[in-house]
């Protein structure tokens, strides 16, 4: 029963229910954040919006941690020079944040810093709040990133600021 639940969850979830909580205004406060962000640190942060997961997906029972690791693969978030990329990925149909991360910022934050920074993402949009939820989450990121991977120089940005939404 669980399954045909979900399964009717990604059934009702489309690009346009997640263009409705995540509007072109958003969208871009988004890629500024991420830009303003990645202009104190070394890191390279994207953030991917699922509405819902192909229903062949969520037939194999595949889960949004999964789908994080295919889209962190996919878009070579791992491909850049210092192995810090960082990927936020939103599935709206599970109501889940999963934050995939390179190596060298894998080693370094700890586990409770990423629940926090997703819990303060769920927690908003629980209200309806995407809005302002993604981008206080975005500044909490951004924050512990500038604390352990500060810029020392200008380096050229690896990965799109822009928000992609699937």
């Amino acid at each position: 029963m669980n399954t045909f639940k979900r399964f009717l969850r990604h059934l009702r979830h489309t690009r346009a229910s997640a263009r409705a909580s995540f509007p072109p205004a958003t969208l871009q406060a988004i890629q500024a954040c991420i830009g303003a962000g990645e202009a104190k640190h070394r890191a390279e942060v994207r953030l991917v919006i699922e509405a819902a997961l192909p229903l062949g997906a969520v037939l194999r029972n595949e889960s949004s941690r999964a789908r994080a690791h295919e889209l962190f693969s996919h878009y070579r978030i791992w491909d850049t020079e210092e192995n810090s990329g960082v990927l936020i990925y939103l599935n709206l149909a599970d109501h889940r944040v999963e934050i995939v991360t390179d190596r060298t910022v894998g080693r370094v934050l700890k586990r409770a810093d990423w629940e926090s920074v997703c819990s303060t993402m769920t927690r908003s949009f629980a209200n309806g709040i995407y809005h302002d939820g993604v981008l206080e989450a975005l500044a909490q990121l951004n924050g512990l990133l500038t604390v352990h991977f500060p810029q020392t120089s200008h380096q050229k940005n690896e990965i799109s600021n822009r928000p992609l939404m699937l």
